[in-house]
């Protein structure tokens, strides 16, 4: 069993935010691959199932905004008895240029919050993440705001593109594992 976990804000003021790159990218690989999300209120969260290759995978978009994100991923474990290293969660990262996707098998919360909900609830940071770059605002004192806010017009082609490199990376994760995956996507910037 495999669990992907896109963090997000609930709520349709919040859907097009960079925030929600995580939900985004969740919700693109369920159209992938036909999954449809059913609310789990036992969860927290928005779920989908599926099977793929040989793994049994589940796809969440915790319904708990973003800061208590830790609240539906442990949920999430227990319920479908996922080890840490079986999860991998999908966010946003300010610190990664516009579009650049990175995948790690552990790591800090870099200052993302729902990574640090994640990682003060399930007690490790030993789980894979795959970070999508939004960028920084030119004023470091914006940062709240630039993360709810949604992406420029000049900007949606290249989160398109980085959107459908995430679901190719997330699928690659399911199908061969984290070292495999790293290798593949870690070396790719925008500007190649």
């Amino acid at each position: 069993m495999k669990l992907i976990v896109g963090l997000g804000n609930p709520g349709l003021v919040y859907g097009g935010s960079r925030h929600n790159i995580g939900f985004m990218v969740v919700k693109s690989l369920a159209r992938s691959l036909k999954i449809v999300f059913k609310r789990d209120s036992s969860v927290s969260a928005l779920i989908g199932k599926t099977n793929c290759g040989r793994y049994n995978l589940v796809l969440a978009l915790p319904q708990t905004f973003m800061n208590l994100s830790g609240i539906a991923v442990r949920a999430l474990l227990k319920k479908y008895k996922v080890s840490p290293q079986e999860l991998l969660v999908v966010c946003d990262d300010l610190d990664l240029e516009l579009g650049r996707v990175k995948i790690r098998p552990h790591g800090s919360s870099g200052g993302q919050r729902g990574m640090a909900s994640i990682i003060e609830h399930l007690g490790t940071q030993e789980f894979n993440r795959l970070r999508i770059g939004i960028g920084r605002p030119k004023d470091p004192a914006d940062a709240a705001r630039y993360v709810l806010a949604g992406f420029l017009r000049k900007e949606k082609a290249i989160v398109e593109e980085a959107k459908e490199d995430a679901v190719r990376c997330c699928l690659s994760w399911v199908e061969k594992g984290i070292i495999m995956t790293m290798d593949s996507f870690n070396t790719r910037s925008r500007n190649e």
